[in-house]
């Protein structure tokens, strides 16, 4: 069952933007905004995708914590500790 659980992430995956590619579309397009020469209406529009990017990244970070604890399980019972960002 975790094989075909599996297949259909990758499944997903191939079909969602490559992360790396959003992202460096994300810090591009900050950049942009940033320098502060955008009408207000291009800078909506720009922010409305930031956002779009923003969510793209945020869920392909989550589907890849998501398969890296799968990962490490074994049995039913995780082979570490789950990372607390307090400890970093």
């Amino acid at each position: 069952m975790i094989h075909t659980k599996i297949q259909v992430m990758v499944k997903k995956t191939a079909k969602t933007p490559d992360f790396e590619q959003s992202l460096k579309e994300l810090e591009k397009l900050v950049e942009t905004m940033e320098q502060g020469e955008l009408s207000l209406e291009e800078s909506l529009r720009q922010f409305e995708r930031g956002v779009q990017l923003s969510r793209v990244c945020q869920q392909a970070l989550k589907a890849a914590e998501q398969k890296v604890e799968m990962l490490m399980q074994k049995d039913g019972q995780e082979l570490i500790a789950p990372f607390d960002s307090e400890d970093a």
